[in-house]
C-alpha cells in the first residue's frame, strides 16, 4: 500500500504547531497504525529528521497510552478498537490519513501526538479508590455479590482512561470517564465507605481540572474504545446528588 499522511507536529504546549505531510511506501495491511508509525519514524531518522512523538505502551488495547485523533475519530475509523488494534487493512491503497493529538484544554499538547493526561490521575486521587487494610486478600466468597451488580461493575471497569471520549466531546466532557470509575465502585461492597464523598470530590476535580459539562450528545460512548454506556452518566449523577444530599446534612 502506498499511504499518505498528514501529522500534527508541535515541540511543546507553548509552540504553534501545524501539519507535515509525508508519504509511505510498501505498507503491509497486516500492519498495525503504530507499526506504520515505527516505519514512518524510520525513514525520518534515516532522512536526518526528528521523528514523531507518539504515546504507546502495551499494544494490546489494555494500557489506554495510545492517543491519536485519525480522520476526525478518536482512535480511527472502527469501532471499539484502540489505536494500536487498528490495522491498515481498515484503509485503502493511496488514502490520505490525517493524524491529530486529542483536543482539549485539559490535556495540553507535550510534543507531537503526545499530550498530557494527568488530569485524569488527578481525578482518580480525588475519590477513585477504596480504604481497605492492608494484607492478604479475602477471601473471594466473604463478600457476595449479585451476578448483575458484578457484571455492570466489570463493564465500568473495562475503562482503560483512554481519553477518546473528551477527545470526541464537542464540549471536552469527562464525565464518560469520571462516570465509569464511580460507577464500579459504587456498585460492589468494597466501595461503600467512600461512597457519600466519592462523586463530590471527583465532580468537583474535573471540574477543577477544566473539563466541559455533558450535554448528552452521546459521541462519548460512540467513541468509546471499551464501549462504556452513557447509563454511568446517569449513575454519576444520582450519586453525586445523594453526596451533595449528605454533605448538607453533615
Amino acid at each position: 500500500m502506498h499511504i499518505k499522511l498528514k501529522v500534527w507536529r508541535q515541540s511543546n504546549s507553548n509552540t504553534k504547531g501545524d501539519f507535515e505531510n509525508y508519504s509511505l511506501d510498501h505498507v503491509s495491511p497486516d500492519m498495525s497504525f503504530l507499526e506504520m508509525f515505527d516505519v514512518l519514524n524510520e525513514q525520518l531518522i534515516e532522512e536526518g529528521k526528528e521523528p514523531v512523538a507518539f504515546d504507546h505502551d502495551c499494544r494490546e488495547g489494555i494500557c489506554g497510552m495510545c492517543s491519536m485523533y485519525i480522520n476526525g475519530r478518536a482512535h480511527g475509523p472502527l469501532k471499539g478498537v484502540t489505536t494500536c488494534q487498528l490495522h491498515m487493512r481498515s484503509f485503502n491503497d493511496g488514502d490520505t490519513i490525517v493524524v491529530e493529538p486529542w483536543r482539549a484544554q485539559a490535556f495540553p499538547v507535550i510534543k507531537d501526538l503526545v499530550v498530557d493526561r494527568d488530569a485524569f490521575d488527578r481525578v482518580i486521587s480525588a475519590g477513585g479508590f477504596v480504604s481497605v487494610n492492608t494484607g492478604n486478600a479475602q477471601d473471594a466468597n466473604s463478600l457476595p455479590i449479585p451476578k448483575v451488580a458484578a457484571d455492570e461493575a466489570f463493564a465500568a471497569a473495562a475503562c482503560i482512561a483512554c481519553g477518546a471520549c473528551v477527545a470526541a466531546c464537542k464540549n471536552a466532557s469527562a464525565m464518560l470517564f469520571v462516570s465509569a470509575k464511580i460507577s464500579q465502585l459504587a456498585l460492589l461492597p468494597q466501595g461503600q465507605a467512600e461512597r457519600s464523598i466519592r462523586a463530590e470530590k471527583m465532580v468537583a476535580q474535573m471540574d477543577a481540572e477544566g473539563f466541559g459539562n455533558c450535554t448528552n450528545t452521546g459521541a462519548c460512548s460512540a467513541e468509546c474504545p471499551k464501549e462504556i454506556g452513557q447509563e454511568n452518566i446517569a449513575r454519576m449523577n444520582r450519586e453525586y446528588i445523594g453526596a451533595k444530599l449528605s454533605s448538607s446534612a453533615v
